[in-house]
């Protein structure tokens, strides 16, 4: 069952504590998770409980389908990956191992006391079994780049070039191009000065002139271009006046030497860093991608990092403006990596992450040990401040001046200091720019269970399972049958077919025909603002038996043929032709066929929504595509109960506002009821002793008399009042009901998502080159 909470898109982060027993109460701390679009920063000491807080609010998100990229560098957050419903003393058993060995209690002795431990605990917050299942079908993967010991992940991709969104806006491709160069720049030991390093200058410049030019760059081609740049100066000076030949060489050099490294080739091997994947899975559902960094140098860490935030800010730039939070990205120890004086490669994507994200809906959570370790500029931009318990008046003052020395109604300042350093575990103050008043909480029991750091050995063992499901990537090879017995030193072929020879490093001189062409496909519809050409290479292996060419089978390969020689090498051996193609004049059938096959083959998939009026971008898959349409169903939904809410707000006052007098009323009819039955009952015992005239005594009879009207009047009351509770009670379960029609109205189930496709004109598709290519065959 979904709790009413999650129906309204609120954070369950723990309950409020009264501050004069320092124990909990009954008082739910929620937040609405969109207020974290403006950020928030989590500060406490060691032991404060920073690590279960920051589980917490990614568990809340993740059941509210908004995913998380977590940066983790000491390792804790990977407990989001230890999870069981069933609270099994077997799955608890490798998670305690190491800790009954140290408490030299028996494993499963110690499991089963845990695993008991966490339910109860679980429970004893208000937290059912069936929403620790829906956290635990969330996907959680664990990144460890650099190494094999999680998931693997390619950061190949990070030199491609931005995005137009980023390109064509100067601020931010400046923060992009900078962080980038440093950063490659700190991976072989050099701490650039942007405005004094010729290194950087350099290394700037030709990022630069490259990404301009559309071109995607690796580590080995800025290596040849360090050596021979495509320019001849850097400013108004020449090229080898500003930085000579031999300096360039040391510079590529090292970057050769870092390509060469047996350990830098696990950095370019796994999946790719492709952020929308990382986030959603296929079907629009998210995902937790945590990159757990600990096992890094520090120089790698900030390599990493800062390439990994430029590719988010890619990313986030690509994506629609929102006012509902869309992912979260979750930084576990900022200490670093976004210092108040210093300026890291990291520094500048982080800056502008927190001035940017909020209009694309991103929310950023920054957790360190010290107010000291952020950027003084970057804390004006954090609208939510949860302190745990600080060490030294050197912290409170910071974390005081930093809200601007306002904390609130109900603290004063000497109080908060002497809170903050007395704090328990788990104990935290939050400030909010969207709550009235700070508001001291205890955070809830985590469904995950909290480890510790894990170890390599323990990541390889949770991610052993998906990295099996996922499968060794396979390199295509295109294999070719050769049945001919004899090869040939020349055949004649028509000089109307072109040829081309692949160079041959192996000296086998041993060649095999392919048959290759260059096409592109123009697509075109004006009101989908569609305007797109498509080009590729295609080739089909050919063998002498061969009938016909059946150009379906082709395979698409990145590869300029036609740059190859036209020249056979000599004592060059070759297999033969087809006769289809010798006798097919200037390849004209050929290139025929391919037009036709093109023609019907190839076309541009569109998704729609057609209740919506939505409909997919070009280029935009399937998945990608149902997470807009997810987010359009969830801002309408928000906006529809936020004004519902505002309704019954509203009638809920007037009731509160009824219930206020009837509990008025009988507080006067209960002590006017008390009064007299004393005043009567010191009557009647006065007359019953003969203390009395009889006038007393006819006193006490009318007493009784208006003892009976006013508990007659009290009970009238107490009916109305019980009335308006029931009231309040029908408007909320009636509230209840009709968030519930809301969200089955936007539920992602009730929308259809259809799949159309454009097709080509047949005189938008164009056979630019047909040709034999001549490729050497592979021992």
């Amino acid at each position: 069952m979904q709790e009413i909470y999650e129906k309204l898109g609120l954070f369950y982060l723990g309950k409020e504590i009264d501050v004069q027993t320092m124990q909990t109460t009954d008082t739910l701390t929620l937040l609405k998770n969109k207020n974290f679009t403006t950020h928030a920063a989590i500060i406490g000491m060691t032991g404060s409980g920073k690590t279960g807080l920051g589980v917490a609010l990614i568990e809340e998100a993740a059941i509210d389908n908004i995913p998380a990229l977590i940066i983790d560098p000491k390792g804790d957050m990977g407990n989001l990956c230890l999870t069981d419903p069933d609270f099994l003393a077997a799955s608890f058993e490798p998670w305690v191992r190491d800790e009954a060995k140290t408490k030299e209690i028996d494993p499963e002795a110690y499991a089963q006391k845990q695993s008991t431990t966490w339910k109860e605990g679980i429970e004893s917050w208000d937290q059912s079994v069936e929403r620790v299942q829906r956290f635990h079908q969330v996907q959680k993967t664990l990144y460890t780049p650099g190494s094999s010991a999680g998931v693997a992940i390619n950061i190949l991709s990070s030199l491609d070039v931005p995005p137009a969104e980023v390109m064509q806006e100067s601020d931010t491709f400046a923060s992009y191009l900078k962080s980038t160069a440093t950063s490659l720049l700190s991976l072989v030991g050099i701490e650039a000065d942007p405005l004094e390093s010729k290194e950087y200058i350099l290394l700037a410049q030709i990022i630069t002139q490259a990404w301009i030019a559309s071109e995607n760059l690796s580590i080995e081609s800025i290596i040849g271009k360090i050596i021979n740049p495509p320019f001849k100066k850097i400013g108004v000076l020449v090229l080898d006046d500003f930085y000579d030949k031999e300096a360039r060489f040391g510079l590529a050099t090292k970057f050769n030497a870092l390509l060469a490294s047996p350990s830098f080739s696990l950095w370019l091997k796994g999946e790719n860093l492709d952020i929308q994947k990382l986030l959603y899975d296929e079907q629009g559902k998210a995902k937790i991608a945590i990159f757990s960094i600990s096992h890094l140098n520090d120089t790698e860490r900030m390599f990493f990092v800062t390439l990994l935030l430029n590719k988010y800010i890619a990313w986030m730039r690509r994506q629609s403006g929102t006012a509902a939070l869309k992912t979260l990205l979750y930084m576990d120890e900022i200490f670093g990596f976004f210092p108040p004086t210093k300026n890291p490669p990291s520094k500048e994507p982080m800056l502008l992450l927190l001035k940017q994200a909020r209009a694309f809906g991103v929310g950023i959570v920054l957790s360190t040990q010290n107010p000291v370790d952020l950027d003084y500029k970057g804390l004006s931009n954090i609208g939510t401040w949860f302190v745990g318990r600080l060490q030294t008046n050197q912290d409170i003052d910071r974390v005081i001046d930093g809200l601007g020395g306002k904390v609130g109604s109900s603290f004063d300042k000497n109080q908060l200091k002497s809170l903050l350093s007395n704090l328990k575990e788990r104990m935290f103050f939050i400030k909010s720019a969207h709550l009235d008043d700070v508001k001291l909480f205890s955070v809830r029991w985590v469904m995950s269970y909290l480890k510790g750091p894990l170890s390599k050995e323990e990541i390889s063992s949770l991610m052993q399972e998906y990295k099996q499901k996922q499968g060794t990537a396979q390199e295509s090879v295109t294999s070719v049958v050769q049945n001919q017995a004899t090869l040939e030193s020349y055949q004649s072929i028509d000089a109307s077919i072109l040829q081309y020879y692949e160079p041959d490093v192996t000296g086998i001189n041993e060649y095999f025909p392919v048959l290759a062409a260059k096409a592109s496909v123009h697509f075109y519809h004006q009101s989908r603002g569609i305007d797109e050409t498509k080009s590729f290479a295609l080739f089909v292996p050919l063998e002498t038996s061969q009938q016909r060419i059946v150009w379906n089978e082709a395979t698409r390969e990145d590869l300029a043929f036609e740059r190859y020689p036209h020249t056979a090498p000599n004592a060059a051996k070759f297999y033969a032709l087809p006769e289809v193609i010798l006798t097919d004049k200037g390849l004209k059938k050929t290139s025929s066929d391919l037009k036709e096959m093109l023609y019907r083959e190839e076309s541009v998939t569109l998704y729609r929504c057609d209740v919506l009026k939505m409909e997919s971008r070009l280029h935009e898959s399937h998945s990608d595509f149902m997470v807009r349409v997810q987010d359009s169903l969830s801002e309408k939904k928000e906006l529809e109960i936020e004004k519902l809410q505002n309704t019954y707000a509203q009638k809920e006052k007037t009731l509160l506002s009824r219930l206020s007098r009837t509990q008025e009323q009988i507080e006067k009819e209960s002590a006017d009821s008390t009064g007299s039955m004393i005043e009567a009952g010191i009557a009647v015992l006065g007359a019953l002793f003969g203390r009395s005239s009889s006038a007393k005594i006819g006193r006490a009879v009318s007493k009784g008399s208006q003892i009976l009207k006013e508990r007659s009047d009290m009970g009238r009351a107490q009916e109305r009042n019980d009335a308006v509770q029931e009231e309040i009670t029908q408007l909320g379960y009636e509230l209840e009901d009709k968030i519930d029609a809301i969200n089955e109205k936007y539920s992602m189930n009730k929308y259809v998502i259809e799949t159309f496709s454009l097709k080509p004109k047949k005189t938008d598709i164009s056979i630019e080159l047909c040709a034999i290519v001549w490729r050497v065959k592979q021992q």
